[in-house]
């Protein structure tokens, strides 16, 4: 725990065997929440969950999966917990950086995005977060200023956030200028080219690409050793067996923009509606896709945390 442990304590719940395994350096994976109650439907939220944890657990780590319950901030959450958050579904507040007082003073139930749960896993003292894909620049931002806060989130919070790149809805090189832009370092495991989320690839490159868990590790350890506080972006691809047609997704993704410009669609509903139609028009293969990606990061956030407790 941090020094500010005590003043975060009334509002901080670490299950046990997290604050255990902190306490003696043993590897810790954080997950977050908007992927159960946004992500997909129930029952199949509350499985890919628990799916997820056990992923985390067969690969030598300990997995938090990150939420608010009741106004508090709860970092492991247990079974009884993440079905609760399954069956609420959207009835759960989505829940990033300007939400986090208002969800946590009012006593609500908040998911997590990428940015909050960076928030929470640097306050209880977890390095490493796998997730399926951060948010970014949006297409269009030159007119609607739509930028996620995860970019600023990464630029200030010392968290590594293991993904399958860019969500494909976004402006891949824009977001990759605001990262550079923000010092935070793109990674690719085993890749020169940034993955696109449901494809392993895009027209952009990373900044650096190194081959073992270890290697990445070593580089947390120096950034943050310097004092370089902010997280770093490790972009893993999605399996080549789940990885989606480029162009086919590139097409539902427009028709997409236009139904939602048409609807008046934008901020935090953005991703969710977008999302949610591509499954409908691939006919549920890119939510496969989406849970494919997810363990993948799971099975990688694993040994980068092993590492990073050898270090």
């Amino acid at each position: 725990m941090q020094d500010h442990s005590s003043a975060l304590a009334p509002y901080l719940d670490i299950h046990p065997r997290i604050s255990a395994a902190l306490a003696n350096n043993q590897p810790v994976v954080a997950l977050e929440s908007t992927i159960i109650s946004h992500g997909m439907p129930y029952p199949k939220n509350v499985q890919t969950a628990l799916l997820v944890e056990q992923t985390v657990r067969d690969h030598g780590a300990q997995p938090a999966t990150i939420a608010i319950i009741n106004g508090r901030l709860i970092v492991g959450l247990d079974e009884a917990q993440i079905t609760h958050l399954g069956q609420r579904g959207l009835d759960v507040i989505k829940t990033s950086r300007r939400d986090l007082p208002l969800v946590v003073a009012q006593q609500q139930d908040g998911a997590t995005t990428v940015a909050s749960t960076m928030i929470i896993a640097a306050m209880a003292g977890i390095k490493v977060f796998a997730t399926g894909g951060i948010g970014g620049v949006h297409r269009h931002a030159e007119n609607t200023m739509d930028i996620s806060a995860d970019l600023q989130e990464l630029a200030n919070t010392s968290v590594a956030v293991v993904c399958a790149g860019v969500k494909s809805i976004l402006d891949i090189g824009l977001t990759l200028e605001y990262l550079e832009t923000q010092g935070v370092p793109v990674v690719g495991y085993q890749t020169k080219v940034m993955p696109a989320f449901y494809t392993q690839s895009s027209a952009f490159e990373v900044d650096y690409q190194l081959d073992s868990a270890a290697s990445i590790a070593q580089v947390l350890k120096a950034k943050w050793s310097l004092g370089l506080a902010g997280g770093v972006v490790v972009a893993n691809p999605i399996p080549d067996a789940y990885a989606m047609d480029a162009g086919e997704i590139e097409q539902v993704i427009a028709a997409a923009l236009v139904e939602m410009q048409q609807q008046g669609i934008h901020g935090k509903q953005s991703t969710p509606f977008l999302l949610s139609k591509i499954t409908q028009v691939t006919a549920g293969a890119s939510l496969d896709a989406n849970i494919q990606l997810v363990l993948n990061n799971a099975r990688l956030g694993s040994a980068i945390a092993v590492e990073l407790a050898k270090l």
